[in-house]
């Protein structure tokens, strides 16, 4: 009982003897303490001033200034959407002078794609690997393109790579059956009939609502041919 109680008494001097080191810490470095306090509060300041004041009215002004490229976009006019026309801004316009801002990061996504449809495919490859995004639709359809670039160059491995990507990316009844149809269609092309089979099957399993659900079973009939099943 007598160790016991000795063994009580000793931890709290030592808790009591941290307590006083600490103390003894805060007392010697107060000014530093105050300036590291300081400064980080400082830093916050700055950065909420830095959002509010200049991120998010320029964030406003890339939005508008690129509703144009947008336009031609989407009217299939690619040259203009990226270079302007003159009177507004094009894609590459708004990369270079709205950096730091999402608008200037999705135009990295249009640009991409816009080089695509023109056949511009390392280009296409190089603004596209530029694009991060949390919004897993959009992220499927940039992979998915990057390995339309790729498929296009010749590049099997990667299309492939990219097209995996694309359907891992999200599972959903729009993007999916496209890119598991590309993705099975190199796989034959690579003589990999057994994982072409496989995404086949998946395609008239989860997605039969679908074209490429509807029209699956003549390629799972090939490819059964070709495996002799």
């Amino acid at each position: 009982m007598a160790k016991k109680k000795s063994t009580q008494h000793d931890n709290i001097q030592d808790i009591e003897s941290a307590l006083t080191r600490t103390e003894q810490f805060i007392e010697d470095n107060q000014k530093l303490i105050t300036y590291i306090v300081g400064g980080i509060v400082i830093v916050a300041a700055a950065f909420l001033g830095l959002n509010k004041f200049i991120l998010q009215p320029r964030e406003k002004e890339a939005q508008s200034q690129m509703f144009m490229a947008e336009n031609y976009f989407e009217k299939d006019s690619f040259n203009l959407a990226i270079n302007g026309d003159g009177n507004y801004l094009g894609f590459l316009d708004i990369i270079d002078d709205y950096g730091m801002t999402k608008t200037s990061k999705l135009a990295k996504y249009y640009t991409g794609v816009s080089y695509l449809r023109l056949g511009e495919y390392q280009e296409a490859i190089n603004f596209l690997g530029k694009f991060k995004t949390d919004d897993i639709l959009l992220a499927s359809v940039k992979e998915g393109s990057m390995g339309d670039a790729y498929s296009e160059l010749g590049d099997d491995k990667k299309a492939l790579q990219h097209y995996i990507k694309a359907v891992d990316a999200s599972a959903n009844n729009f993007t999916t059956p496209i890119y598991m149809m590309k993705a099975a269609g190199i796989y034959e092309k690579t003589g990999e009939n057994a994982k072409a089979l496989d995404l086949y099957n998946r395609i008239k399993k989860d997605y039969p609502d679908t074209n490429e659900g509807r029209n699956v079973e003549k390629y799972i009939a090939r490819v059964n041919t070709l495996l002799g099943n």
